[in-house]
C-alpha cells in the first residue's frame, strides 16, 4: 500500500516509536515530511539514481530521510553510526553522495567529516546544530508540502557499504527496478508474504537502522500499515519488557542478542508477558544449535530464520518445524538456485562444504567503484552465478547449512578448520559472554587454532580459566579443532549487527606477516 494512501485513510495512526524517549511518528507525519524533504532534494538538484547520504544514530527523523529518498528514485546510503569522521567520509566521497542528513547526537564526528567531503554540497542536521551543516527542521519546514503523484514517482532503493570487517568497506549497489513509488517494493511482498505482515504489525526493531536488514523490514512493515517500535540500543532485559508493554507482534534480532537473552536470570528471563509474539526472525550471523534449540524451547515455533545478504543475489528461509527436522539449517532458498562449489568452480555433491553460490538470470548488483570485487563474486564459468563469500553444503532435502566465512578458514597443517564450529561450542560455557577464534602463526604447521574469549560478568579471565575452556572444548570437539590458547579481552569488537571484527582481533597476531586469511 502506497505510503500516501495509508497517511490519507490513517493519517493518525503510529508509524514508528522511539521505545526511550517515547516520541512518536504518524503515518500522516512521515508521508508529508517525507515530500518536504523529496522536495527539498529535487530543488538542490538530486536526480533519479544519485545517493543520499544518512549519517544518524537511531532516530525519529531515519524513517522520515529512507522514505523521502525512495520516493524520488535515489539511492539511501545509511552510514555505521560508529564510524570515525575519515571513514564515514570515505564512504560519503567514494558514494558520490550529493547530500548527507546527519543529527546533533553526531556532532563530534559530522563537524569533522564537513571538511572533508566538498562534493556533498547539501548537507543537513537533525535535532541539534553541526558546524558547516543545514538546520534540517528548518530547511524541509520551508520546503513545498505538495507531493509528486505516487505513480510517477521513480521507486528508489538502498545502497549500503559492507561492514568493512576485513579491509574497506564496498558499496553494494543493485540496479533500480523501474517501478513506481505507488508500488510496493520486491522486499515489501516478500516480507508481506514470508511473515504476514500487516496494519495490525507491531515491529520491535531492536538494532542499529543503519545496518541494512533492520532498516528494510522496518520500513516494509510500514509500507502495509504496520507499527515499529525502534529502539536506541539493544539491553536484554529491556527487550522483554518492550515486547511486553507494546504486545508486539513481530521481532527481528542476531544471535548475540538471543545469547544474551537466555543468559538472564531465569526469574527477569520468564517474567514477561510474550503471548502476542508470532513471528521472531533472526539472521547477519550463524546461530549456535543450542542457542537456538533453548530459543525455541523458550519462545515457542515462532522463530523463523533467513540467510542472504544486501547484495540480495539469493536468500534461504526455514521456519521453526524445518529447522527442528533439519538442526543447524538456515533453510531452503527462495531466491535463487543454491550451488556448493570446490576452490576450482566444481559443483559439489550433497553433504561436502564448499563455496556457496546462488545461480540467479542475470549478477543482480554490483560493487561500486570496484569491478575487481564485483568480477571475483563471480562464479569463473557461469557468469550468472555469484557468491558472499561463505562457505556452506546442503543436504539431500535441499537445506543449506553454514559451515564459515572463505576468510576465516584455518588451514593447520593441510586440514581445513573452520572456526564457527569452534565459537558456537565455546559461547555455551557459562563463564563465557562472547568469543572469536581465528588461526595465528605456527612455524611447523602453518597455522593454529587460537580462541579470544569476552569472559562473562564477574569473571576474571586468566590461566586457569584458559585451561577450562580448552577442557571443554576437548570434551566438545575433535582434538584438532581444539584451540591451542586461549587469551582474554574485556569486550570483543562486535558490530551491533551481530557481526564481528575478526580482523582487528587477527591484526595484533600477524602483525606485518602476509596471509590469505588476514
Amino acid at each position: 500500500m502506497p505510503l500516501a494512501d495509508i497517511a490519507a485513510s490513517h493519517p493518525d495512526k503510529i508509524a514508528t516509536i522511539m521505545a526511550g524517549s517515547g516520541e512518536t511518528l504518524t503515518f500522516g507525519e512521515l508521508n508529508e515530511r517525507s515530500v518536504r524533504l523529496a522536495n527539498l532534494f529535487r530543488t538542490n538538484g538530486l536526480k533519479e539514481g544519485d545517493v543520499v547520504g544518512l549519517f544518524m544514530e537511531n532516530n525519529i527523523r531515519f524513517h522520515e530521510v529512507y522514505w523521502a529518498a525512495v520516493r524520488s528514485g535515489l539511492y539511501l546510503c545509511a552510514i555505521n553510526s560508529h564510524l570515525t569522521a575519515e571513514e564515514a567520509a570515505y564512504i560519503v566521497n567514494d558514494s558520490g553522495a550529493k547530500a548527507l542528513v546527519t543529527s546533533g547526537a553526531m556532532a563530534p564526528v559530522a563537524a569533522v567529516m564537513a571538511g572533508q567531503i566538498p562534493a556533498c554540497k547539501l548537507r543537513l542536521t537533525a535535532g541539534g546544530p553541526v558546524a558547516g551543516f543545514q538546520h534540517y527542521e528548518d530547511a524541509t519546514a520551508a520546503a513545498s508540502p505538495d507531493g509528486m503523484d505516487p505513480a510517477v514517482e521513480p521507486l528508489g532503493d538502498f545502497m549500503n557499504y559492507s561492514s568493512g570487517t576485513t579491509g574497506r568497506p564496498k558499496g553494494i549497489q543493485r540496479p533500480l527496478s523501474g517501478k513506481r513509488f505507488a508500488e510496493p517494493s520486491n522486499l515489501d511482498n516478500l516480507v508481506k508474504a514470508l511473515y504476514a505482515t500487516d496494519e495490525e504489525t507491531i515491529y520491535l526493531s531492536p538494532a542499529p537502522l543503519y545496518h541494512a536488514a533492520p532498516l528494510a523490514f522496518t520500513v516494509a512493515v510500514h509500507a502495509w500499515g504496520g507499527t515499529v517500535v525502534v529502539m536506541e540500543k539493544f539491553d536484554a532485559a529491556g527487550s522483554l519488557h518492550l515486547l511486553e508493554k507494546y504486545r508486539a507482534t513481530h521481532s527481528q534480532w542476531v544471535p548475540t542478542m538471543f545469547v544474551r537473552m537466555l543468559k538472564l536470570p531465569e526469574e527477569e528471563r520468564t517474567g514477561y508477558d510474550l503471548s502476542a509474539h508470532k513471528v521472531a526472525i533472526h539472521a547477519a550471523a550463524p546461530c549456535p544449535v543450542d542457542v537456538k534449540q533453548q530459543m525455541i524451547d523458550w519462545w515457542g515455533p515462532i522463530i523463523w530464520e533467513y540467510y542472504g545478504g544486501t547484495e540480495i543475489n539469493g536468500m534461504t528461509v526455514c521456519n521453526s518445524e524445518e529447522w527442528l527436522a533439519h538442526n543447524g539449517t538456515v533453510g531452503k532458498s527462495i531466491l535463487g538456485t543454491l550451488r556448493i562449489c570446490d576452490e576450482a568452480g566444481a559443483e559439489l555433491p550433497a553433504g561436502q562444504p564448499g563455496t556457496i553460490y546462488f545461480e540467479r538470470e542475470e549478477m543482480p548488483f554490483q560493487y561500486w567503484n570496484d569491478p575487481e570485487k564485483t568480477e571475483a563474486a563471480r562464479h569463473p564459468v557461469h557468469r550468472n552465478w555469484s557468491k558472499l563469500g561463505d562457505v556452506g553444503y546442503v543436504d539431500t532435502d535441499g537445506f543449506l547449512y553454514l559451515t564459515d566465512r572463505e576468510s576465516f578458514m584455518i588451514i593447520s597443517g593441510g586440514v581445513n578448520i573452520y572456526p564457527q564450529e569452534i565459537e558456537d561450542c565455546l559461547i555455551m560455557h557459562p563463564k563465557v559472554a562472547d568469543a572469536a577464534v581465528f588461526g595465528v602463526p605456527n612455524p611447523d604447521f602453518g597455522e593454529e587454532v587460537k580462541a579470544v574469549v569476552q569472559p562473562a560478568a564477574g569473571v576474571e579471565g586468566g590461566e586457569a580459566l584458559a585451561d577450562e575452556l580448552i577442557g571443554y572444548a576437548r570434551d566438545n570437539l575433535a582434538h584438532y579443532k581444539v584451540p591451542r590458547s586461549v587469551d582474554f579481552e574485556a569486550e570483543l569488537p562486535r558490530l551491533e549487527t551481530g557481526k564481528l571484527y575478526k580482523r582487528l582481533l587477527k591484526d595484533r597476531y600477524w602483525g606485518n606477516k602476509t596471509s590469505r586469511i588476514v
